[in-house]
């Protein structure tokens, strides 16, 4: 490739990048002005006895909920030991918890096994997961994160949500593997490497 050609590929390469900026801040925008939804005070089930929804917010108004669809699945994991690694920062900013559908005897020991200090919720047994559209039409859970604020009656509301998935921006790593040359290839997550 020439240098004239080379330098017109690297501006195409910034445009895009700029493009995609763009992109992000306006479906930002948008998840923001979308009509929040109420939703009840949930009770989970945890390895220190039942929790609401309402105690999960700490000290703050917002919440960060990681839907997770539990210890057998390894791209749920992929996602969770990158959150657990910032785990301290998203806490300074919002309330964090993870819930799946293991119950809490399982959570607490596979959160052990891979050194999680996330908060874990079980939402065995409660509709939380369906409710906030992560459970599929065959009735598999699905990952993914919703986002919550609770105004001063104590009325909570979700905010907003996203699904996981390869090449989202949830999970850094697919981004990293689109810069090597062959990208990520058929690579896919393993419990231990």
């Amino acid at each position: 490739m020439s240098g004239k050609d080379s330098n017109k590929l690297e501006l195409r390469i910034a445009a895009l990048e700029e493009e995609i900026i763009a992109k992000k801040e306006e479906l930002a925008k948008l998840r923001k002005s979308a009509p929040r939804q109420q939703v009840t005070d949930y009770v989970f089930a945890t390895s220190n006895g039942e929790t609401r929804l309402s105690d999960l917010f700490g000290q703050s108004d917002e919440l960060i909920i990681i839907h997770n669809m539990g210890k057998g699945c390894a791209y749920c994991t992929l996602w969770a030991d990158g959150f657990n690694g910032v785990r301290h920062h998203l806490e300074n900013r919002a309330g964090l918890a993870l819930v799946s559908p293991d119950n809490p005897t399982t959570q607490r020991s596979f959160a052990e096994s891979r050194g999680w200090k996330l908060r874990m919720l079980s939402g065995k047994g409660n509709t939380f997961a369906k409710d906030m559209g992560f459970v599929s039409e065959k009735g598999g859970y699905m990952p993914g994160v919703s986002t919550f604020i609770r105004d001063r009656a104590g009325t909570i509301y979700r905010v907003a949500h996203a699904y996981f998935g390869p090449g989202d921006d949830y999970c850094g790593l697919w981004h990293l593997f689109d810069l090597l040359a062959d990208g990520a290839k058929e690579w896919a997550p393993k419990f231990k490497y």
